[in-house]
């Protein structure tokens, strides 16, 4: 069974947020990182830019192929993680420590309760 933490919360489109106040830090999952292989190239939203939980704001390249990454939430790009603009193998080598993606200060905590807990996203990667 992959690695699924139990103190994030997770998308059915395989990132995961960890929340403190009203910033929330995102990447994409263990899971997420296995499947696209070994990461080759990230690009990561503007500082500043506004997004819309479910919109695609970043991109992962991988051997095998480019995949959107989708923010989870609604607010404002706080920060972007330069050290896997830098070093993209950090998004397989530690994807839920170093090769986070993106900090959003969010706008609608609300949006919290749509996510999934780390049992749902087991269950949805496990295929049952």
């Amino acid at each position: 069974m992959a690695n699924v933490p139990l103190d994030l919360k997770y998308t059915k489109s395989h990132e995961w947020v960890r929340v403190n106040g009203d910033v929330a830090t995102v990447g994409i999952t263990d899971h997420a990182q296995h499947e696209l292989t070994d990461v080759v190239f990230v690009e990561l939203p503007d500082v500043g830019r506004r997004i819309k939980a479910g919109e695609a704001c970043a991109v992962v390249e991988s051997v095998k192929t480019a995949s959107d990454i989708y923010s989870p939430l609604s607010g404002e790009i706080a920060e972007v993680n330069q050290a896997v603009v830098d070093d993209p193998a950090l998004v397989n080598s530690e994807p839920y420590e170093d090769g986070w993606f993106f900090r959003i200060k969010l706008s609608n905590l609300a949006e919290l309760s749509a996510l999934l807990g780390p049992e749902q996203y087991k269950m949805q990667i496990s295929g049952a």
